[in-house]
């Protein structure tokens, strides 16, 4: 009985480090940006996408619809620790890491593909016209 729990114990051990979580440094976040002025102009229609600085590696704002935003961190989630930055594909649908060549959804973050299966991290966002909130406490 004792020399089962002997072979059991390395493979319930093997199982638990398996299972790392890695999340991208903690910045706060929290600005106002008015839409109707013109710097913001890209966000003025559904589509419409920016890259504004703040949280780790930058902000990735997105207007999904007339009331809806969406704003992720521009820090890969495919290997955290090396830093590397997501960009707009060219056709806007997509945020693409250079080091990877993983891809995420603009929409909402999830993973496309590549070696990444950690979402871009997400902020909140609060819509009252024309002033968009992000922000994430």
């Amino acid at each position: 009985m004792k020399r089962w729990w002997l072979l059991l114990l390395p493979l319930l051990l093997q199982a638990r480090c398996d299972t790392i979580q890695q999340d991208i440094p903690y910045v706060p976040v929290d600005f106002e940006i008015n839409v109707n002025l013109p710097a913001y102009q890209a966000l003025t229609v559904p589509t419409g996408h920016m890259l504004l600085s703040g949280g780790s590696k930058g902000v990735v704002v997105y207007r999904y619809t007339l009331d809806q935003f969406v704003a992720l961190d521009r820090h890969a989630t495919a290997d955290i620790p090396a830093g590397c930055q997501v960009e707009i594909s060219d056709d806007g649908l997509f945020l693409e890491d250079p080091c990877s060549d993983s891809r995420w959804l603009i929409i909402d973050g999830s993973v496309v593909e590549g070696p990444a299966t950690a979402p871009l991290h997400r902020y909140y966002t609060s819509w009252t016209p024309p002033v968009l909130r992000v922000y994430n406490n």
